[in-house]
């Protein structure tokens, strides 16, 4: 007979989280695991928000929370969910995030080559499939969406998942942005599953409007804030200079062996499979130390760059609707390139341009449904008087130019 557990987790959002099941609490006890306790949540946006702390650790266990909640509402309105695939999705909600690399999104991409956390993700969660016998296989289906019951994927990674249910609720407490706090227990409360896909019942219409306008504010106030995506292009400028700089064969040290192994590698995902156990091993700490290191590097690019973050001398930042104005954009590049006596390519790496964009709804990825009393669905977007309506779901792109204030 398995032997019983039961932990109980204080979290300053939702209160005593439960873990009962002897699988989960492996999964969550695996050094593997344990590496999100180092990792933020919200890379630099505590520059902005001090309280926003939190490490994708606190993300993923509200997350399964969360799920834990959700299952229980699908079952006792009929939907049947058996202990083992309660388990599996439990299991794959904690693991959705494994695969995040230091500061997150910030340099996703960058740090390993054209391969996203959710593939890293998949490849952690099969090693440890192996590790623990096979019993994570349905847990691997229900996350890559190869399992009989849609429904099961959809609370892990779709519209209205417990991902960003938690994000949200989360991200909001921390940063003490109320604009980003929703009906999480409401609208859990509202779920239901019709021909295998979960879809909302009428009366919770409004919660799910609100959900999604909180999403939107939240981006635009905190995740996409010009200060907070200044900070982390500045980081990945750093990266991208650090590594610009060992190709051209000049002495640039990581502060710790982990970081410098993947600086000085050729990054990709047929790599990262090979490397996994050193992966797990990189987190915030690595990279945060290197840049206290570089602060004193001899060169003037990677040396000025790390300085900014660390004192909090951020590059300048402008966000606005329109292209900036090339002239202007000329003028600057040559006040930073003699301030600081430098080339007009280094100069690349101290003003900088791009897009940010963000979707409201994107009816076309996939649908919040809501299932009204009559048996019909409809897309929330094309409920009568909606408030998610065309407008919301076209995309709002904003150009942004970041450069070092002489």
């Amino acid at each position: 007979m398995t032997n019983r557990i039961r932990k109980i987790i204080n979290d300053p959002v939702y209160g005593f989280i439960t873990i009962d099941d002897p699988l989960v609490f492996q999964v969550i006890a695996h050094p593997w695991y344990q590496r999100l306790r180092r990792i933020h949540q919200m890379a630099f946006a505590h520059l902005v928000y001090p309280g926003a702390v939190h490490t994708r650790l606190h993300h993923s266990l509200g997350a399964y929370h969360l799920m834990c909640n959700a299952l229980t509402e699908l079952k006792s309105k009929g939907v049947e969910v058996t202990p083992e695939e309660e388990t599996a999705a439990k299991i794959a909600i904690l693991l959705h995030d494994i695969g995040h690399g230091p500061f997150s999104h910030a340099l996703e991409n960058i740090l390993i080559s054209n391969t996203h956390h959710e593939t890293i993700s998949i490849l952690i969660m099969r090693v440890l499939n192996g590790q623990m016998k096979g019993q994570l296989h349905k847990a691997i289906d229900i996350f890559t969406n190869n399992y009989t019951k849609p429904f099961l994927h959809q609370l892990i990674s779709g519209q209205l998942d417990v991902d960003r249910m938690d994000y949200l609720s989360r991200d909001s407490f921390f940063t003490g942005v109320s604009e980003g706090v929703i009906g999480y227990d409401r609208i859990l409360k509202m779920l239901t599953v019709h021909n295998g896909d979960l879809m909302v019942e009428e009366k919770g219409i409004y919660s799910i409007e609100k959900f999604l306008v909180a999403r939107r504010l939240m981006y635009w106030q905190v995740y996409l804030h010009k200060t907070v995506l200044g900070a982390e292009k500045t980081l990945v400028k750093i990266v991208q200079r650090a590594k610009d700089l060992i190709q051209k064969g000049h002495d640039v040290q990581a502060g710790s062996p982990i970081f410098d192994f993947f600086l000085k590698s050729a990054t990709n995902t047929a790599f990262i499979e090979q490397q996994l156990d050193k992966f797990c091993q990189l987190d915030d700490f690595d990279v945060l130390a290197t840049i206290k290191n570089w602060i004193f590097h001899p060169d003037a690019v990677l040396s000025t760059l790390c300085r900014c973050l660390i004192d909090r001398r951020l590059l300048k930042v402008k966000l606005q609707a329109e292209p900036f104005d090339q002239d202007w954009i000329k003028t600057l590049r040559n006040n930073i390139c003699r301030h600081l006596k430098i080339n007009d390519a280094d100069c690349d790496y101290l003003i900088f341009m791009g897009e940010a964009e963000n979707t409201t709804y994107n009816p076309t990825v996939e649908s919040i449904n809501i299932l009204f009393k009559n048996g019909t669905v409809t897309d929330i977007s094309k409920v009568d008087n909606a408030l998610i309506h065309q407008a919301l779901a076209s995309p709002v792109k904003k150009y942004y130019i970041c450069y070092y204030n002489c």
